[in-house]
């Protein structure tokens, strides 16, 4: 049997690259069947990352680079929980990439797990959370309950919620005296009380107790005792309506190899209400909910399951091992049930099981107790069996008859209706039921139950359901025809509730094209609002309209709705396709025709395109619509007579509309209008002037404007382009056409803004114009600087009053111009004055002025002017350069006003000057520091000592560099000048150390040294300078170093610091270290000796002299760097200094001066306590063999760094100290590594014992090995087997080696272990085979479950060891290699009832024809039994073929009687053949009569001339059957088998064939036959073929009975036909009568001629509409809503 569970390994987790030691209860989560997260570190990756493997998509991988310590996924959604420093937590929506919610917790979080499909549950320290990560208002956790004292230091595994959220479970492991101990906390949210609990495992669940009206809700636990094992079950919010629930508790069977074994994990199967228990040594139990009885028990995993959860369609669960392995286990529908009915006393449960899940295997037992029921008239338990029986197998109509027929009882519901109410409590009815149950209560007129049934979907819906209710209540009917699918009625229901919206996406969602031009005119009668609604649906469908536009808008004309086609039409045009052209036309032209209005309206949103213009324009000017009949026409003529009409067009619309004409239809039409009537047209033609003035053209208006002499038109027409105009005949008409009119303020405004006259032509038609204001001329002259023209026409014509207007208001910044006119024209000087006096100095360029004056060399003509301006308080510049330049000429004591004047440009002065008198340009150029006129007219008039002190008093370094330039030809001589008198005189420091700052920048050392000593070696106020000194110093020991040790001696404010830094840096250590001895600096007096002068021997004796510690701990360090060790130990010891122990230590080390170190660190462990002094003592013991020395040293205190120091020792060979090491400080991984070296083995294995490391093992395990210790190894062997990854390397160890019966003794030992895997077990199955081979099946036969079968499998085809590789084949589920290794070694492997089990469970269908072929070679007589096996597998008709080339039918004869039920072609053709080679007619007969598949023709023909009349008699059958009659019949006659002819005869039905026959028997004188013939074949032969015959032939006695029965047949039927005849005629007559009597409009005619029933009168005449529609297409809508829907 197989078993009731389906096993199954969804993925392996290294395969999709987990690592393997990410796999575990902390970095790996389950939460749903859908997600796997795993947080894991990959190698050579610098940070961490979360994988989430989508187990429903394919096992797809996600990676992400994520930083926490724990990470969970949603249920369903990707939406990942993170966890950081145990307190942080953060949610996310990976798929929009956006955090949800965050929160930082008060106290660490030790466990977090979804416990529903919205909320998180979080363990602490003290207690449990709750937090909803959907609810807005939940921005943080909420305290459920309090964490209870018992959980105290446990580890929990588990945290459960019941689904109803007023239960829950907290559970805890710890370790107890050698054993797991679980601990558990029930809370209940109602009470808000916590129970304490004994318990490993738990879960909720819920399960539907006989009887009982609502579920009962069972919490169930698993726990493990140090005395058993056992499984609770308890009922929570026990319910008063609901039975009592028992409780329940059974053992939990553990294996004995399984002591310490305990449950994990526990789920509950909603849908079977099976618990699934699963155990840390990877077994399950299933156990049945309610009655809590074990149903299966096996072991699934060789590791721990260390999560489970239960699938999401809760038929099972989802787990995984510490293998990585994804392990799915469900109930297997198909054999749970015969699985659990195999033990009689489970008949029961199996019973419980089937009816609950709707298991298969449970059917006949359901059937016989139904029977068994009703024939005790147990009615109401048989009702019972019926609705719940398995997939509802007895739910079906003759169900429902049986109990209709049992009578109800007195004073209770009959039969019938207390099945329907199970049902109803159960579930659902199906359709039958529900029609039965849906009319009795239609009939007590009970509608609201039938509504309560169907919002519950208790009811099966179908049409003829629809149908019953339809008359009652049609919303319900609807509701029935949608749950049904039935479109058409669900339409017709729509339609007739006035639902008209609904239909179009019902019909769409569910793909059904209903008759909408009958739907339509249905809509359009009842309600025409809706009806545009339901149109703009058909016309708008995504896919293209449902029906022809054209047939919508003629339905709604034909009812003579205009508005509502107009607002079908504009909704479906909205796109406005060119293919809607004649739409659009018929929309205007109806709209323009009935509503003019709503044409305008629609022309006016400019909503179409597309049609026809020419006719929509004729008809809106006869509408009156003259704009649109403007906008619509493109006829020159039409245009102009319709634009004449201007008091009935807009004048805005008209100007706009010009806009859309050519330059020549415009310009037409505006002298068109100017034609007609210019009075009145005038303003309308100026403004359409004005706006399209670009684009007619501005000289085209003024010709049309000039046309008409419309002086006003033009000057209106010119001022309102002349504004953005840039031609200049537009400029200058309107400037001549403003002057004609008047208006001169125009005209000043034009020429004053105006850029585009030209102003040579409008000056000269202003002046020819003599207007009496000169203003506009004015303007014109000084815009384009016709100043001296202007001067000219004024002057001539005596008009100075115009001149004084001109400077004083218009542009007083002109009058220097002005005046050089005048001057020109020698104009009197007093007027020139007097001018000059009335303009105010502050709007006059001064500087213009002076030019223009001094140009003409009447400069003192400005002086009153100038001394003027000066006493008005004008400070202008350009004032005081004119009086400087007047004073300089005329001698007026210059110098006094250069020195004291401070408001004049120097530099234009000074230019003034440099010709005049260069000590004035001097003076001018130092006052206003204009450095490079002041040097070049310096060096120019060799003025160097003026130049040297106004370089000392200017202080500016960028000019000092530039006269000390190399390229300064006047360099040496300014520079004695600086060093004679410059410097001397000055008493400013910084304005010297300006100039010294030059002198080095301009790299002039021996200069820079010759100012030096001037000013410092000279008494003087510098002479103590320090910054001198250094820099005299400096510059002496770069550029004259025998001057140095002078100055050393010499000076002594220098920095001696910095100057011995220099000295070193230019490699004057002799300098440098004189300079650190004259300051007593020892200390860098010693690093100048050791580190420049480097000697070693100078710096010592330099530190005897002086002999200080920090002096001789300089001289240690340099004699450590040479190398000079001792000396340098020694140093150090005299310095006291231990600060440099780290390299004193590695140096001495490396030199091998362990004793003078030791000297050292004694000395140095005085002075401090470091690890490495320690460390480095200790090792020195070691070095130097000093053990009882290093013993007492680590006997005392100390903070040496034991283990380095072991490591060191044991690296380079001191064994004996390292173990004194190792001892000291209890290393017994290292001890014991140590003790191997010095072959101490027990020792070794003591310490490895302790050290509990594989490390160690191995090596003490190989170290044993090689000395053959093997007990010993064994020892460690029993260590590292335990451990997979070790265990092959061992294995090749010892089979290296040659110790083959040790390595098995070694592993047969070790599966006795708690801790045996199944690679132990394979790895002793492969060294059996290759060493012990005829130990190897009873190996397989005790531990074939746990063992690597595939690995197995390999080595035994190395071995060849067949048996048992078949053996491994079957029991790994590998039966079609089972099966081919059994025919391949069939000498060693095969076993006839072995192979058969085997063959029939292969799922490579070849091999059962090479198992044929193989039994027919090797085993011929067992040949029929596997046939017979492999019946239902094979192909019947490709073994036929196989054995017919073999020609061995005979041998398969009884598996072809077999299988010929299967009526196949090869088979009867093989069967036929094989019996009549044996001439057995008989079962022949039987096989062509059973089974007619097979080529009857070819047959019959060789039956047909077989010697024996019975196969004769065979073919003329077949014939017979095929009916080819006239070849039945003739071979009948030829054997004389007259009776075969007569039958043939009367089946063909053909009066020929009969007919032939009968004459035939007439001819051979055969009377019998010719009587049988008659009787025989009564209805085929004419009668007066048989009167011609007995006439003929004499036979009227053999023919009268014959003759006697017609007669009385045809006598029967005459009067069968006058009785029928007469009837008829009488119905008729009645019929007619009831007609004649009938009105004809209130008859009962039929709904499809009658038309509506009860509607309305047909309309008046007039209210018909005109064709085409007068006469309605198709068939009207009916009320029902049935017909065309």
């Amino acid at each position: 049997m197989s078993l009731p569970i389906k096993f199954t390994e969804l993925l392996q987790l290294q395969q999709v690259g987990i690592q393997q030691n990410s796999i575990g209860f902390n970095s790996c989560t389950l939460e749903s069947d859908a997600y796997i997260c795993v947080r894991q570190q990959a190698e050579g990756s610098a940070s961490p990352e979360v994988v989430i493997v989508e187990l429903k998509n394919g096992n797809n991988v996600i990676r992400r680079p994520i930083k926490a310590d724990s990470a969970i996924m949603h249920w369903t959604k990707q939406i990942i929980a993170l966890k950081a420093q145990s307190r942080t937590l953060q949610i996310f929506d990976l798929e929009k990439k956006a955090k949800l919610k965050s929160t930082v917790m008060g106290e660490d979080v030790h466990f977090w797990r979804w416990f529903s499909d919205s909320s998180l549950g979080l363990v602490t320290d003290t207690g449990v959370f709750h937090w909803n990560i959907f609810d807005p208002s939940a921005q943080s956790p909420e305290k459920m309950f309090d964490r209870h004292a018992s959980l105290t230091g446990h580890q929990i595994i588990s945290y459960r919620v019941s689904d109803d959220g007023q239960w829950s479970v907290l559970v805890g492991i710890t370790q107890q005296q050698g054993r797991v101990v679980g601990q558990m906390q029930l809370y209940s949210k109602a009470r808000g009380i916590s129970q304490s609990i004994e318990g490993h495992a738990a879960s909720f669940g819920t399960v539907r107790l006989e009887g009982a009206p609502a579920d009962t809700k069972l919490f169930t636990f698993a726990v493990r005792t140090a005395t058993g094992a056992k499984l609770h079950v308890i009922e929570v919010d026990h319910q008063a309506s609901n039975p009592t629930f028992p409780k329940r508790n059974v053992d939990i069977y553990f294996p004995p190899e399984a002591s310490n074994d305990f449950p994990v994990s526990l789920q509950v199967s909603q849908k079977y209400k099976i618990i699934y228990l699963v155990t840390k040594y990877g077994f399950i139990h299933l156990f049945d909910l309610e009655t809590a009885q074990s149903i299966f028990m096996n072991r699934i995993s060789s590791e721990t399951i260390f999560t489970s959860i239960s699938n999401t369609e809760s038929t099972g669960i989802v787990g995984v091992n510490r293998k990585g392995q994804v392990l799915s286990v469900t109930v297997d529908e198909h054999t749970i049930i015969p699985f659990v009915m195999q033990n009689p006393a489970s008949a029961e449960l199996a019973y419980k099981l089937a009816s609950r899940g709707g298991l298969p295997g449970a059917d006949n037992l359901y059937s016989q107790r139904f029977e068994q029921l009703l024939q005790a008239g147990q009615y109401q338990e048989a009702a019972k069996t019926a609705a719940n029986s398995p997939r509802g197998f007895l739910r079906t109509p003759q169900t429902i008859e049986r109990f209709k027929q049992i009578p109800q009882q007195p004073g209770q519901l009959s039969v019938i209706l207390q099945y329907f109410g199970m049902l109803l409590d159960k579930g659902g009815l199906n359709e039958y039921e529900t029609l039965e149950l849906v009319r009795p209560v239609l009939a007590q007129n009970r509608k609201h139950l039938l509504e309560k049934w169907l919002n519950e979907d208790k009811l099966g819906c179908s049409e003829q359901l629809g149908d019953i209710v339809r008359s009652h209540d049609m919303n319900l009917a609807l509701q029935i025809y949608l749950k049904a699918n039935v479109p058409a009625k669900v339409v017709a229901a729509f339609a007739d509730l006035g639902q008209f919206d609904n239909i179009l996406p019902f019909a769409k969602r569910v793909g059904y094209v209903p008759d909408f031009n009958v739907l339509l005119q249905h809509i359009v009668r009842t309600n025409p609002d809706k009806a545009v609604e339901f149109a703009t649906g058909i016309a708008k469908d995504e896919n293209g309209p449902l029906m022809d536009l054209d047939r919508i808008v003629d339905i709604f004309q034909s009812q003579g709705l205009i508005q509502q086609a107009t607002a079908f039409l504009l909704d479906t045009l909205s796109q406005n396709l060119p293919e809607q052209g004649p739409l659009q036309t018929k929309l205007l032209e109806m709209n323009l025709l009935n509503a003019p209005q709503v044409a305008d309206a629609i022309l006016g949103n400019e909503m179409f395109s597309h049609y026809d213009r020419a006719r929509v324009a004729a008809l809106c000017e006869n509408a009156g619509l003259l704009t649109r009949a403007l906008e619509h026409n493109d006829d020159p003529a039409a245009i102009k007579r319709i634009i004449v009409q201007t008091d009935r067009i807009p004048e805005e619309w008209l100007i706009n509309y010009f806009g859309t004409l050519t330059v020549e239809l415009s310009l037409e039409c505006l002298n068109e209008m100017l034609r007609v009537n210019i009075r009145q047209n005038l303003q309308a033609v100026i403004r359409i002037a004005q706006k399209y003035s670009e684009l007619l053209g501005p000289a085209n208006i003024i010709d049309l404007l000039e046309k008409y002499r419309t002086a006003e038109g033009l000057y209106y027409f010119l001022g309102s382009i002349v504004n953005v105009s840039q031609d200049k005949d537009v400029h200058f008409k309107y400037i001549e056409a403003a002057t004609k009119m008047g208006q001169l303020n125009e005209v000043e405004r034009i020429c004053r803004e105006s850029n585009y006259y030209d102003p040579e032509k409008v000056k000269n038609f202003l002046k020819e114009a003599r207007l009496t204001e000169q203003l506009p001329l004015i303007i014109v002259c000084d815009r384009f600087n016709f100043i001296h023209d202007l001067v000219l026409y004024l002057y001539k014509n005596q008009q100075f009053k115009s001149i004084e207007v001109y400077v004083q208001r218009v542009n007083p910044s002109r009058t220097p111009a002005v005046l050089g006119g005048l001057l020109d024209v020698d104009c009197d000087e007093s007027i020139i004055k007097s001018l000059l006096a009335s303009v105010n100095p502050a709007s006059i360029p001064i500087d213009e002025l002076v030019a223009e004056v001094e140009s003409r060399n009447r400069l003192k003509l400005l002086l009153p002017f100038l001394e003027a301006t000066l006493a008005s308080g004008n400070q202008q510049q350009a004032v005081y350069n004119a009086l400087a330049k007047i004073y300089i000429d005329s001698n007026n004591n210059p110098e006094k006003f250069l020195k004291e004047n401070d408001q004049y440009d120097s530099l234009v002065v000074g230019k003034y000057c440099e010709k005049r008198d260069p000590n004035l340009a001097y003076i001018a150029y130092r006052k206003g520091q204009n450095d490079l006129e002041l040097i070049n007219i310096t060096n120019e008039n060799a003025m160097f000592r003026a130049q040297a002190r106004y370089l000392l008093e200017r202080a500016d370094p960028e000019i000092w560099a530039y006269v000390l330039s190399p390229n300064n030809i006047h360099r040496r001589s300014l520079v004695d000048q600086v060093i004679s008198t410059a410097v001397p005189e000055s008493q400013d420091p910084d304005k010297v150390s300006v100039a010294v700052k030059a002198f080095i920048g301009g790299d002039m050392p021996a200069e820079l040294i010759e100012l030096l000593e001037k000013i410092i070696l000279e008494p003087s106020s510098f002479s103590d300078n320090p910054t001198l000194q250094n820099l005299l110093m400096l510059t002496a020991a770069k550029s004259d170093k025998s001057r140095m040790m002078g100055y050393i001696q010499q000076l002594s404010a220098y920095s001696p610091e910095d100057i011995a830094n220099q000295c070193i840096e230019l490699g004057m250590f002799e300098e440098a270290f004189e300079i650190y001895k004259k300051q007593n600096n020892h200390v860098e007096a010693t690093n100048v000796l050791v580190d420049h002068i480097v000697s070693i021997d100078r710096a010592q004796d330099y530190a005897d002299r002086v002999d200080l510690p920090e002096v001789w701990s300089k001289v240690a360090k340099a004699q450590l760097d040479g190398l000079r060790v001792s000396d340098s130990i020694e140093s150090y010891i005299r310095a006291q200094d231990p600060t440099n122990y780290n390299e004193v230590i590695e140096i001495a080390t490396h030199a091998g001066k362990d004793e003078d170190l030791i000297k050292f660190l004694k000395m140095a462990r005085k002075k401090m306590r470091e690890p490495p002094i320690d460390t480095a003592l200790a090792f020195c013991y070691a070095r130097t063999n000093q053990l009882p020395e290093l013993e007492d040293f680590l006997r005392a205190t100390n903070v040496a760094d034991v283990e380095a120091s072991g490591d060191k020792a044991y690296e380079e060979g001191f064994h004996e100290a390292a173990k004194i090491f190792y001892t000291s400080i209890s290393n017994w991984a290292k001890l014991a590594t140590t003790l191997v070296h010095l072959e101490d083995y027990q020792a070794a294995v003591e310490c490895a014992r302790k050290a509990n490391s594989t490390k160690v093992w191995k090596q003490v395990n190989e170290a044993c090995v090689d000395k053959k210790e093997f007990r010993l190894a064994q020892i460690c062997g029993l260590n590292l087997i335990v451990h997979a990854e070790e265990l092959a390397d061992l294995v090749k160890q010892y089979e290296w080696n040659g110790y083959f019966d040790e390595l098995i003794a070694l592993l047969e030992a070790g599966l006795g272990l708690e801790r045996a895997h199944m690679g132990m077990f394979t790895e002793l199955g492969i060294a059996l085979s290759k060493y012990h081979p005829d130990r190897v099946m009873e190996h397989l036969r005790l531990f074939w479950s746990r063992i690597n079968i595939p690995k197995m499998i390999r080595a035994c085809e190395e071995a060849h060891l067949w048996p048992e590789l078949v053996f491994l084949y079957a029991h790994y589920d590998e039966w079609d290699n089972a099966a081919l290794a059994m025919m391949e070694r069939a000498a060693d492997a095969w076993e006839h009832h072995s192979f058969k089990d085997t063959v029939v469970k292969v799922a490579n269908l070849e091999i059962y024809y090479r198992a044929l072929n193989f039994y027919l070679q090797e085993q011929p007589s067992l040949l029929t039994d596997l046939l017979q096996a492999l019946t239902p597998r094979i192909d019947v008709n490709r073994v036929v073929r196989m054995f017919e080339k073999s020609d061995n039918i005979p041998l398969i004869k009884p598996f072809l009687l077999n299988v010929q039920p299967q009526n196949k072609r090869a088979v009867n053709n093989a069967i036929n053949d094989l019996l009549i080679e044996e001439e057995d007619y008989k079962t022949l007969r039987d096989s062509v009569e059973n089974y007619d598949n097979y080529d009857a023709v070819d047959l019959a023909q060789r039956l047909e001339r077989h010697e024996l009349v019975f196969f004769r008699q065979i073919a003329a059958n077949i014939y017979r059957k095929n009916k080819r009659w006239d070849k039945s019949i003739a071979l009948s006659k030829q054997d004389k088998l007259f009776k075969d002819a007569i039958e043939t005869a009367a089946m063909s039905g053909k009066p020929e064939v009969v007919e032939d026959l009968l004459r035939y028997f007439v001819d051979i004188g055969s009377r019998e036959c010719y009587v049988g013939m008659l009787y025989a074949c009564y209805d085929l032969i004419r009668p007066d073929v048989v009167l011609e015959v007995s006439w003929r032939s004499g036979l009227n006695d053999f023919t009268m009975p014959y003759m006697i029965n017609l007669l009385s047949q045809q006598v029967a039927t005459i009067d069968m036909l006058k009785k029928d005849n007469e009837e008829r005629k009488a119905r008729e007559a009645t019929q007619q009568k009831e007609e004649d009597n009938t009105p004809i409009l209130g008859g009962s005619r039929l709904m499809l001629t009658q038309g509506p029933a009860g509607g309305p009168p047909p309309p008046p005449p007039a209210a018909v509409s005109p064709a085409p529609y007068a006469q309605p297409n198709g068939i009207p809508a009916q009320p029902t809503g049935f017909r065309g829907f």
